[in-house]
């Protein structure tokens, strides 16, 4: 019973496996968060790059805009006019994160000096994104092929969720003029909350690179246009990012909103304020005004600025620290190996307490080295699945370790309540039951009867046929009664060669043909013994009830040995009369 209740208990728990890591999605989202808190934590022992700065559209800048210009967005030549006034100081790169979309009311000429900018600098750069609006409302752009890279995938990544059908195109003057355009899409969880960003997109049967790939890649120097993932991976110059399984890049997080140098776009549009040294930098043009709709959930912060993520990805790349998070075959190795220690410790200890202990510091341990190793080494160790698994091997082991000792007690018990040789119940139990029986049939008004049974010349057959024989005569003598009672019935050894049955909730005549069928039972019965012997034994047998022969159990006893004794009197291998 015991085994077969270990392999239900082994079933139902990888069934329980199976179901979670196959409709897990509950347990990722949670997962998801368990990220966002060791990312917060790590925040604070992180430093952004000092050479990346962010140049926004804060809510002071917004409010000095509309003042001067009248107008969101800006004119087009105030831009032309800061990428100029920054190149003067030499700044590495000038980027973008804003979309220079249709011309707007300054016109053409405001757009041709922007685009002059633009191409007159080739450490410009700007942005772009692709969606899949209907082409009935907008024709998909047909893009240079300047602007495309060429991947290819080894790999088992799936970029059908970075495939998009159509094209939020920027200025065509600008298009024509550069090839310093990368796209912004971004990639968000089931929860809303952007913990990656992809590294190549895919539109119309072409790869395009993510904006801030192309600005880390030219700040290191790095020319590539042949990409190749690998093992989910992919090597840009010397270094690595990390693929998820949809083609997107974890990012390492840096701290909440405003960690990078920020420099309010009014103090640009001002010149007399202008005193910030942007020599050798890369300077991210965005937008921080929550009014501008450019705010990311990200795991620091709910109020992100899209920028800033830009600007973390470039400072990923830049230090060679995206998040690779280990794969999933790796989770269940670990869960398996956390329910297996688990269940060891629980069952090595005999306290359940200290066990529990254990099992707390075991499962503590792993979550230090599951931080330890998002620190140190950028990885990103999944510790909801070996929790869940924790907890139902702590479970599991409780219930066995629980029935363990259930059927040790209840080994015990058989072993303080039974007869070794006979396997039925001994004298001391038949006493207990005997007072058990006279208490609940006072109490419910209900007869009980006894039989006692003696094997005739049992002595006699010891000292023919040896010990041996008479030991495995009484095993016999035992068995037959036991085929001949009710489930109910109390069989017992009540001493030497005698037996006794206690029968529940029986009157007279029915205990008295129960003696007799017994009798003829074992007089028809061939006893087998040493091999091929075999002989015929007898019984004699006395039968009591209670309440008409007594009021206690020693006066029953007493009754029923009366009539055994005359059965022996009245010449054997019958049922004793008064």
């Amino acid at each position: 019973m015991f085994k077969k209740f270990s392999y239900i208990l082994a079933a139902v728990f990888f069934a329980l496996f199976a179901f979670l890591v196959l409709r897990g999605s509950f347990l990722d989202a949670v997962e998801n968060r368990t990220f966002d808190l060791r990312q917060n934590m790590l925040a604070r022992t992180k430093t952004p790059d000092k050479n990346i700065v962010i140049v926004t559209v804060d809510e002071a800048s917004y409010e000095y805009i509309l003042d001067t210009y009248g107008e969101w967005p800006l004119p087009r030549d105030v831009y032309a006019k800061m990428i100029n006034r920054l190149q003067a100081q030499g700044p590495r790169i000038i980027a973008f994160d804003l979309m220079f979309v249709k011309s707007l009311k300054s016109g053409a000429a405001a757009d041709a000096a922007l685009t002059k900018a633009i191409a007159g600098n080739n450490n410009v750069y700007t942005a772009m994104n692709f969606d899949n609006q209907s082409d009935e409302l907008r024709a998909p752009a047909e893009l240079d092929k300047k602007f495309t890279v060429n991947v290819e995938n080894k790999s088992g990544v799936d970029f059908s969720d970075l495939t998009f059908t159509n094209c939020r195109a920027i200025l065509q003057e600008i298009l024509n003029s550069t090839q310093n355009v990368g796209i912004i899409n971004v990639s968000r969880s089931d929860d809303g909350v952007l913990r990656k960003m992809p590294v190549f997109l895919s539109y119309r049967g072409d790869f395009y690179p993510q904006l801030a790939l192309k600005v880390g890649m030219d700040y290191l120097g790095i020319e590539q246009k042949d990409f190749t993932i690998n093992k989910n991976a992919v090597k840009i110059g010397d270094r690595t990012i990390p693929l998820d399984k949809d083609g997107s890049a974890i990012l390492n997080w840096y701290g909440p909103a405003g960690t990078y140098d920020y420099i309010p776009m009014y103090k640009l549009l001002k010149s007399e304020a202008f005193d910030y040294d942007f020599s050798g930098k890369i300077v991210y043009f965005g937008t921080s005004a929550a009014s501008l709709y450019d705010i990311k959930t990200v795991p620091t912060g709910k109020l992100y600025p899209g920028v800033e993520v830009q600007a973390t990805y470039v400072n990923n790349l830049i230090e060679d620290n995206f998040i690779q998070k280990l794969p999933r075959w790796f989770t269940v190795a670990v869960s398996l190996a956390m329910a297996g220690l688990i269940w060891f410790v629980i069952m090595r200890f005999e306290s359940a307490f200290t066990g529990s202990v254990a099992a707390l510091v075991v499962y503590f341990a792993y979550l230090i080295a599951a931080y330890a190793a998002m620190r140190f080494g950028s990885l990103w160790v999944e510790i909801i699945y070996p929790l869940v698994f924790a907890v139902l091997a702590f479970a599991g082991s409780f219930i066995v370790k629980y029935l363990i000792k259930s059927r040790d007690f209840e080994r015990q018990y058989k072993l303080a309540t039974t007869d070794g040789l006979t396997e039925l119940y001994n004298h001391r139990y038949f006493q207990e039951q005997m007072q058990q029986q006279i208490n609940q049939s006072k109490r419910y008004g209900t007869p009980f009867s006894l039989i006692i049974i003696d094997i005739d010349n049992f002595k006699t057959f010891n000292d023919t046929y040896g010990h041996q024989a008479g030991d495995s005569v009484l095993r016999q003598v035992a068995f037959t009664l036991k085929r001949n009672i009710r489930a109910t019935d109390i069989a017992c050894r009540y001493g030497g060669e005698e037996m006794s049955i206690i029968l529940p909730n029986t009157g007279e005549d029915v205990a008295y043909s129960t003696a007799e069928k017994i009798c003829e039972r074992v007089a028809n019965k061939k006893f087998f013994f040493s091999g091929d012997k075999e002989a015929n034994v007898t019984v004699s047998l006395g039968v009591s009830t209670f309440p008409q022969d007594g009021d206690n159990s020693t006066d029953v006893i007493e009754a029923a040995d009366k009539r055994l004794y005359n059965a022996k009197k009245g010449g054997r291998n019958r049922v004793g009369q008064d």
